[in-house]
């Protein structure tokens, strides 16, 4: 076996640099420049789209980016800190938390019916506006110290309706 066979490109790649070496040299001194040219505004063209332009879309993009997981972060923690509050509160009454439950029921108006059941409750309701679900949820979790199992919710034009199941801080 020879070792020049190895080291030789293929005939078909040998064919096309001969032809490509024809084709330079019969061409006048200026129309190489011109191609030359063209040839390193393509490949600077090429280098923008691949490396530069990416990474200056994520210069741009990555201080919003920070802020909004910074936010994302914050909430994160401040959730924790408040489930750290709710299980080293001690618990409620069954009494005092039955009570709370209506309480933060009776805030709902006419939107709301709780049913109590041992240490689960299920609220239903209809057309309850977000921010009276919300705060009605945050009331139980904090006074009753009762926190959400099972909910089914449906958006309508006035407000959420559906129900809650909670259980009582007490059980599992």
């Amino acid at each position: 076996m020879s070792t020049d066979n190895a080291a030789s490109p293929p005939a078909g790649a040998g064919g096309a640099r001969e032809q490509a070496g024809r084709f330079w040299r019969s061409r006048a001194p200026r129309e190489r420049q011109l191609i030359a040219a063209m040839a390193l505004v393509l490949g600077l063209f090429i280098v923008w789209l691949i490396a530069v332009r990416p990474a200056l879309a994520t210069l741009r993009e990555a201080p919003a980016e920070i802020d909004r997981l910074d936010a994302q972060w914050q909430q994160m923690q401040i959730a924790a800190a408040e489930s750290a509050g709710l299980r080293s509160a001690s618990p409620v009454p069954p009494q005092q938390a039955s009570e709370a439950l209506r309480a933060a029921t009776e805030r709902l108006g006419g939107k709301g019916k709780i049913a109590l059941q041992g240490d689960r409750a299920v609220l239903t309701f209809s057309g309850v506006p977000f921010e009276a679900l919300r705060d009605w949820l945050g009331e139980v979790r904090s006074a009753a110290r009762a926190r959400p199992i099972e909910a089914q919710l449906l958006k309508g034009a006035s407000g959420y309706s559906g129900s809650i199941s909670i259980t009582m801080a007490g059980s599992s």
